[in-house]
């Protein structure tokens, strides 16, 4: 059929008519096919003199088994500087928002991704997509989201369709790292209980572990309750679903 894809049975025509020192013209004329449809047949498979049929209709074959390359996803629009936002107010939001979050330990590379993901709307984006915001390195990226997963302040999720990670900030960020750094308060109160008891707890030493671990025992037990709290009020205030 005119138009349609070639069979093997024309690119063997094609063959015999080079073969015969035939013209593209005559080529095409005789398939009953446009002129373009045999130049272009011939100059991905060898051109004139090294055009062979079976070749050809093998290379044809390979590339429908390939097929073509999935196009890119369209690129997501920077809603950081969406209508109606002061792009000079937001980048001074988030130049505060980071020394904030580097006052309070964190380096400055990671409370820039974080930062990163509180002002996007979708509050989520892959590391290829932190990389374009940031103009910083891959590597630099996966360091940062490396720390912020370990302190839980963000969490990671499979897109099956772009078959990447997404780094994720939610409503529960701060109620998990909250809850971390409790648990690490903790830890050093049963530590610094223990650590009494090795070094005797009338002794000076020993006094002033055992004082320790009061402290962060206290302090640890007073974070858990006031997330917990915290959490219950936010589910309260939540719509229910539908």
């Amino acid at each position: 059929m005119p138009g349609g894809r070639l069979t093997q049975e024309d690119r063997q025509k094609i063959a015999d008519g080079l073969a015969k020192g035939l013209t593209y013209t005559e080529i095409a004329g005789a398939l009953d096919r446009p002129i373009s449809t045999v130049t272009r047949e011939v100059g991905r498979n060898g051109g004139p003199s090294g055009y062979r049929a079976a070749q050809a209709q093998r290379a044809t074959q390979g590339r429908a088994r390939r097929g073509k390359p999935t196009p890119p996803p369209p690129a997501r629009v920077d809603d950081r500087l969406a209508p109606g936002r002061d792009p000079q107010a937001v980048h001074d939001l988030e130049e505060k928002f980071t020394g904030i979050m580097v006052a309070t330990g964190l380096p400055r590379m990671t409370a820039r991704v974080l930062t990163c993901l509180y002002v996007t709307d979708s509050g989520s984006l892959t590391a290829a997509e932190l990389v374009q915001r940031l103009q910083v390195s891959p590597a630099s990226i996966s360091k940062a989201v490396g720390e912020l997963e370990q302190q839980e302040l963000i969490r990671r999720e499979r897109d099956p369709r772009r078959r990447r990670d997404r780094y994720v900030i939610d409503a529960d960020a701060w109620f998990r790292g909250w809850t971390a750094s409790a648990r690490q308060n903790m830890l050093l109160a049963d530590f610094a209980r223990e650590g009494s008891q090795v070094l005797g707890d009338t002794t000076p030493a020993g006094t002033r572990l055992q004082d320790i671990g009061q402290f962060f025992g206290h302090v640890g037990q007073a974070m858990i309750e006031a997330a917990e709290q915290w959490r219950h009020d936010y589910a309260t205030r939540q719509p229910p679903k539908p």
